[in-house]
């Protein structure tokens, strides 16, 4: 907290400065520019206007270097709201008084195995709280990893990584700060990505020739004029003028066509060559961010600069709809003629390398999200992968639950398979979560909120809050039927980390302790890891025909001065106190 704290106050008094110096520079353009208007208005007056064009000239230079400084310190303004933002976003996490990242509620799949029991997207969601990307690419990447458990040599280097980026706060800052001013999205994306893989247009060697002669032409007759003051070069230039508005006519469409979907994105594009920049520019020793780092080079060149250019030459086509400017730069020198051109060379040697760049960007802050992670709990650890089926944690508990009220729990995956029970309020949901979320960061390469862990990754399969689907005419028991379904055929193919919540509750009781049974039978049949919470004590009795691959761990509750008391620990055995009717009677129920 004290190193958002510290920075937040530095950067408000940077963005102090800066508005200052913004204001004075503004203040000082308008007075250069009111001074070049009155001299120009004495210049026709005078009979002898000589000094006033000369100082009209100064002016002119003037107002040109303070337009430059005033860009500068504009950038440098949003730089510092950024940063101040981006820390005073983080004190509000920290202090649990906002959520202010996006929550992507998008990727929400109840389709998945486990994305939407566990709560990985949506509101207070895992995404939510891990979230630090700005980018549209980074986003998508950080919800990837959450979707999927690696394989154990890409959790390894995204450990490595990960921890590099933790230590480096203020680097990753930089970067979130960078997305943060004009903000792309799915749509500037697909702009863009429809651009890059459209086929390149082509322009002939005459049609070349001519858009280079022509403004030289045009130039020459203008200093002959002044040389010789023959109107005859300022005729013959005339009709190259004329000319060169006829020849950019026959290119509108096609100017057009090419640019049509990009028009102001540039400076979202320029954004992206500074991300790129820093991490150009920054020294990696993990092998994934050193590998990320040498794919920013092609042709010996930086990848930023290709951006940067590429930019530019959007931001030159953008003028295209300026009426009045295009009719002057492409009457005198065919402007956007050579824009498109240069495009077009751009496109042939650079649109193929374009996604590896933005995914560059899209890996760094994903892994700078989960680097985030670890910068704020230190306490969390990264777990020791096997190949063995060894699954362990020592204090395990929810990563997004306060550290002052979170319990953690010890548990061996050995036997693999635990039968959980325990009186409602006890903790087995929020233990299954605290399991299921763990399994898939450890997958993530992230680290897991334990003292210690031991994981052997593996698929995570979860059905824990199913819903009834009236859209498509779905029972909540049917839609459990399947899931479990899907479940069986997943474990038909390896071994997967299976956690089951109370399942069956649309059947009576009998037919659920009996499935519930078969289920389990199953499951430890298919070599499952994981655990099943139920209410049914008689299930548990299983583990007596199982004992080298179930076991029975529980919760309890304790009545302590006519009151019910939760300690949330795990024990070994099955769970004696019931609450339910003791609840009841309390809130005079029965």
């Amino acid at each position: 907290m004290e190193f958002y704290n510290t920075r937040k106050t530095i950067f408000l008094q940077e963005l102090t400065a800066q508005r200052s110096k913004y204001n004075m520079l503004s203040m000082a353009r308008l007075v250069v520019a009111v001074i070049f208007l009155i001299l120009g208005y004495y210049s026709i007056a005078a009979n002898d206007s000589s000094q006033f064009v000369v100082g009209m000239a100064i002016c002119a230079v003037v107002f040109s270097v303070l337009m430059k400084k005033h860009t500068k310190v504009s950038q440098q303004k949003e730089r510092a709201e950024a940063l101040v933002k981006v820390n005073e976003n983080e004190i509000a996490y920290l202090n649990g008084t906002a959520l202010p990242f996006d929550d992507g509620v998008e990727f929400v799949n109840f389709q998945h195995p486990y994305s939407h029991d566990l709560d990985v997207f949506g509101q207070r969601s895992l995404f939510h709280n891990l979230n630090r990307t700005e980018t549209y690419k980074g986003k998508q990447k950080l919800a990837a990893m959450l979707n999927d458990i690696a394989p154990q040599d890409e959790i390894l280097k995204n450990q490595h990584a990960i921890k590099e980026l933790a230590a480096k706060p203020e680097w990753r800052q930089e970067v979130m700060a960078l997305g943060r001013n004009n903000k792309d999205s799915a749509a500037v994306y697909q702009r863009l990505t429809n651009w890059l893989q459209r086929a390149a247009g082509d322009v002939s060697k005459i049609a070349g020739i001519v858009a280079v002669a022509s403004p030289v032409v045009i130039v020459l007759c203008l200093l002959g004029y002044f040389i010789s003051g023959d109107n005859t070069f300022t005729t013959v230039g005339g009709y190259l003028i004329a000319f060169n508005l006829i020849f950019i006519l026959g290119y509108v469409k096609i100017i057009k066509k090419e640019v049509g979907d990009t028009t102001e994105i540039h400076d979202i594009i320029r954004r992206y060559s500074l991300i790129i920049e820093q991490l150009e520019n920054e020294s990696f020793e993990s092998e994934k961010l050193a590998a990320l780092k040498a794919n920013l080079f092609y042709n010996d060149q930086k990848a930023s600069l290709h951006i940067k250019k590429l930019a530019k030459l959007f931001g030159q086509m953008d003028i295209v709809n300026n009426i009045l400017g295009a009719a002057v730069l492409n009457g005198f020198f065919l402007f956007h003629f050579h824009v498109y051109r240069s495009l077009i060379k751009w496109k042939k040697q650079h649109a193929q390398n374009v996604p590896l760049w933005l995914d560059a960007i899209a890996e760094a802050e994903a892994l700078g999200s989960l680097g985030n992670l670890y910068y704020n709990n230190p306490d969390f650890t990264f777990p020791t992968l096997n190949s063995n089926g060894a699954i362990a944690f020592k204090n395990l508990a929810h990563p997004l639950v306060k550290k002052q009220v979170r319990v953690g729990n010890d548990i061996i995956f050995n036997p693999g398979f635990t039968i959980l029970t325990g009186s409602n309020m006890s903790g087995k949901s929020t233990f299954l979560r605290s399991l299921g979320i763990n399994m898939v960061l450890a997958g993530a390469g992230a680290p897991v909120c334990a003292t210690e862990a031991v994981v052997h990754p593996l698929p995570v399969l979860v059905s824990m809050r199913l819903s009834d689907s009236l859209s498509d005419s779905e029972s909540y028991f049917f839609a459990e039927i399947k899931r479990l379904r899907q479940i069986m055929d997943a474990l038909g193919n390896g071994t997967a980390f299976v956690l089951l919540d109370e399942i069956l509750r649309g059947t009576n009781s009998d037919d659920k302790q009996m499935g519930t049974i078969k289920v389990i039978k199953k499951m430890v049949g298919l070599n499952a890891v994981g655990a099943i919470a139920t209410h049914d004590i008689e299930v548990c009795e299983t583990a007596l025909q199982y004992p080298d691959k179930l076991v029975n761990r529980c919760f309890e509750v304790q009545i302590i001065d006519n009151e019910l008391y939760f300690d949330y620990k795990l024990r070994d055995g099955i769970c004696k106190n019931k609450s339910a009717t003791f609840i009841m009677e309390k809130m005079g129920v029965v």
